[in-house]
C-alpha cells in the first residue's frame, strides 16, 4: 500500500476524482509538452456526465489554456474498459498535427492510473495489506494501529499529519462562519453557521450531535464552493473525519498528539479500502466515499476513547457495513445534494459505531476485510446510472 500522503491530499474542491485528478493529469501532460500549440482533451463516462458540475473543464483549462488553446470534448455515453473516469489528452504542433495521445484514469481520491498494466512509480510503503495481518502484527508486537503507521512511514509522518490537521481545522472554522449561497444552479443556502448557532442552545446530549452536524456541513460546504480541504478519503466525503475529530478535540479535550494518532489510524483504514477495493464514487458508488469516510472516523473515535485493536476494527467494519449499496447520485452533477447531508449523517453514525463497538468485546461475525470485498462487489454490481453519472436515483428529481 502507498503512503498516507497519497490518501490525504490537500487541495481545492469540489471533487477529488473530477477536479483534483484531471487537473493533476493536465499538469503532467503539460510537463511532457510545454511546446504544444494546442491541446484537445476528451472526457469519457462518469467524468463527462458530471464534469461540468464538478468543474472538470475549468480545472483542466486553468492548466493548459495559459500555454495554448484547449478544446474539451464530452463523451458521457462512452465508458472506457478500465474505469468510468477516463480521459484522453492530445497535443498539436504548429502544423496542426496531433501527437502523443495519452489515456489516463482518475481513479478516486485525486489519484491517477494509466490502466491495468500501469505500474505506479510511487513507493509501496506498507507490506501488510489486510486488516487481519495488521491486527496480527499489532497483537504480536503489543502495538496499536497508529504505531504500525509510524513503523512503515517513519516519524516524519507526524509533520505531514499535523499539516493535514491544520487544514482540516481551518476548513471547519471557515465553514461555520461562512454564510451565503453555494455556487451552481441549485441555489443551495449554506447551513453550517445556522446549525452551529442553534446547536449551542441545546442541552449537552443534543448539542453534541448538532455540533458534529455543523462541523461536517462546514467542511462539505467549503468543498462545494471550491475551498481548500483534505481528501478523507475523497473531496465528496471530506467533511466526515474532520467533523468527528474537531468535535472530540475541542469538546472532549483530546490533545493534538492523540488526534494525530487517530488520523493515522483513520488513514490506515482508508488505505486498506483504497488498496483492496475502491474509494471512487464513479467505480463503486457513494459507499466507497462516504461509507469509507464513516469507517475511518469510526476507527479514529474508537481509538481516542481507548478502544482495543479488536474494537477499533469492529467500529470501522460497522461504519462501512451500514453504508453498503449507497448510490452516487448527485443532483445536477454537483457535490451538494445529497452529498453534503450525507457527510453530516455519516459523522454522527461514526460516533454511534464507536459507542456500539466500545460496549462490545470486539468479537463479531463479519470482518472488516470481508466487508471491503463485499463493498467492492456490490459497487461493481450497481448499474452505471447510480455511480456518479447523475442519471439515476436522487439526481432525477431535477428533470
Amino acid at each position: 500500500m502507498k503512503s498516507l500522503r497519497e490518501l490525504y491530499r490537500i487541495g481545492i474542491g469540489p471533487s477529488s476524482s473530477h477536479t483534483m485528478g484531471p487537473q493533476t493529469a493536465a499538469i503532467q501532460y503539460l510537463q511532457r509538452h510545454p511546446e504544444a500549440q494546442a491541446f484537445e482533451v476528451t472526457l469519457y463516462g462518469s467524468l463527462a456526465a458530471t464534469g461540468k458540475g464538478h468543474m472538470t473543464d475549468i480545472a483542466i483549462e486553468r492548466v493548459l489554456e495559459p500555454v495554448a488553446p484547449t478544446r474539451i470534448n464530452w463523451e458521457p455515453q462512452t465508458f472506457l474498459p478500465f474505469h468510468p473516469n477516463g480521459m484522453k489528452f492530445v497535443c498539436f504542433d504548429k502544423y496542426g498535427e496531433p501527437h502523443d495521445p495519452w489515456t489516463v484514469y482518475s481513479i478516486g481520491g485525486g489519484a491517477l492510473s494509466e490502466g491495468k498494466n500501469y505500474v505506479d512509480p510511487s513507493a509501496e510503503i506498507y507490506e501488510l495489506t489486510t486488516m487481519k495481518s495488521i491486527i496480527r502484527w499489532c497483537q504480536e508486537n503489543g502495538r496499536a494501529f497508529w504505531e504500525y503507521v509510524e513503523y512503515c512511514e517513519g516519524s516524519e509522518i507526524w509533520d505531514f499529519l499535523h499539516e493535514v490537521w491544520v487544514v482540516m481545522c481551518e476548513a471547519v472554522e471557515r465553514g461555520i462562519d461562512h454564510e451565503g449561497v453555494l455556487p451552481g444552479p441549485l441555489g443551495l443556502q449554506r447551513k453550517a453557521p445556522v446549525y452551529f448557532t442553534k446547536a449551542k442552545g441545546y442541552k449537552a446530549n443534543l448539542q453534541s450531535d448538532g455540533l458534529v452536524y455543523a462541523y461536517a456541513l462546514a467542511v462539505s460546504e467549503e468543498n462545494a464552493s471550491g475551498g481548500r480541504i483534505v481528501t478523507a478519503p475523497t473531496c465528496g466525503s471530506c467533511g466526515v473525519l474532520p467533523a468527528v475529530l474537531y468535535h472530540l478535540g475541542h469538546n472532549h479535550a483530546f490533545s493534538e498528539q492523540r488526534i494525530l494518532h487517530a488520523l493515522a489510524t483513520a488513514g490506515l483504514i482508508g488505505n486498506l479500502v483504497k488498496h483492496n477495493a475502491s474509494i471512487s464514487g464513479a467505480d463503486v458508488g457513494c459507499q466507497g466515499e462516504v461509507g469509507v469516510a464513516c469507517a475511518m472516523a469510526s476507527a479514529a473515535a474508537c481509538q481516542l476513547f481507548g478502544g482495543s485493536v479488536a474494537q477499533i476494527e469492529y467500529a470501522a467494519e460497522m461504519g462501512l457495513e451500514h453504508h453498503l449499496g449507497m448510490t452516487c447520485d448527485p443532483v445536477c452533477g454537483l457535490v451538494q445534494i445529497p452529498c453534503i447531508e450525507r457527510n453530516a449523517f455519516a459523522a454522527a453514525r461514526a460516533l454511534d459505531a464507536n459507542f456500539y463497538a466500545s460496549l462490545s468485546d470486539g468479537q463479531h461475525r463479519v470482518s472488516f476485510d470481508r466487508i471491503v470485498r463485499v463493498m467492492k462487489q456490490t459497487g461493481h454490481d450497481l448499474p452505471s446510472l447510480y455511480k456518479e453519472t447523475s442519471e439515476g436515483g436522487l439526481a432525477k428529481i431535477r428533470r
